[in-house]
């Protein structure tokens, strides 16, 4: 007879843990999916200076869409340099962008050119 109680207590018990577990992880996996919002700032249309324009076009643009088409320009001009694809060799548009250097690092060329949007 004790050994019949005790399974009932054992079995709600599991139960009620095996509850808790699950509710707690579905709380998890909901939040895991829930889908990351972009940040209104970079969406937010910024105008290129005329030095820029040649390079990315005259209309605002946001942020992120500058540094594609800048991308875009790079790669259909071939002036990613070959050996360490972090280097950008500059022609002459993009010199005038870089502030007269004529080899720029991939992290320096967002810092140059955020002094050229407004």
């Amino acid at each position: 007879m004790a050994k019949k109680v005790v399974k009932k207590v054992v079995k709600k018990v599991v139960k009620k843990v095996v509850k808790k577990v699950v509710k707690k992880v579905v709380k998890k996996v909901v939040k895991k999916k829930s889908a990351r919002k972009p940040n209104a700032a970079f969406m937010k249309p910024v105008t290129p200076s005329g030095v820029l324009a040649e390079v990315v076009g005259v209309k605002p643009l946001p942020r992120t869409e500058v540094t594609k088409r800048l991308w875009a320009y790079i790669k259909t001009n071939k002036l990613q340099d070959p050996k360490n694809k972090r280097n950008i060799k500059a022609d002459p548009k993009l010199k005038a962008v870089f502030g007269g250097k004529s080899m720029v690092n991939m992290f320096e060329m967002t810092k140059l050119v955020s002094k050229h949007l407004k």
